[in-house]
């Protein structure tokens, strides 16, 4: 009986040290919130490089025209979503969409968020 007793406050404090291990090593909120929003980086509009990035990674998808396939169309995107929330969905993907954050430089992405915000 006196065994036991030892065996479960080992037991207990294991536990307890665990959550206090557990207590400062996880993401509090404001790092969740910030994983959540990627940050556009600051880019110059190269319209060009955009249509290369666009014809290498999204026509599968999204349609030479960008009219729509197997994705919706991206035609009027920039009716729809501002330069940093394309930026978010393409870094993160969306729905059946993949993120392309490890595939695609930030400043890819950004350029063609900037790109796809100016079709009205």
């Amino acid at each position: 009986m006196e065994m036991q007793k030892w065996i479960m406050s080992g037991l207990f404090f294991a536990a307890c040290a665990f959550a206090v291990v557990l207590l400062f090593t996880l993401p509090g909120k404001a790092e969740v919130a910030e994983e959540s929003k990627p940050t556009m980086p600051q880019v110059t509009l190269d319209a060009a490089s955009a249509e290369a990035i666009v014809t290498a990674n999204c026509i599968s998808c999204h349609g030479d025209q960008l009219q729509g396939n197997v994705g919706p169309s991206l035609q009027h995107e920039g009716s729809e979503h501002d330069a940093e929330g394309i930026y978010s969905i393409v870094s993160k993907g969306r729905g059946q969409m993949p993120s392309f954050k490890d595939k695609l430089a930030p400043e890819e992405i950004a350029n063609v968020a900037l790109w796809l915000a100016e079709k009205k």
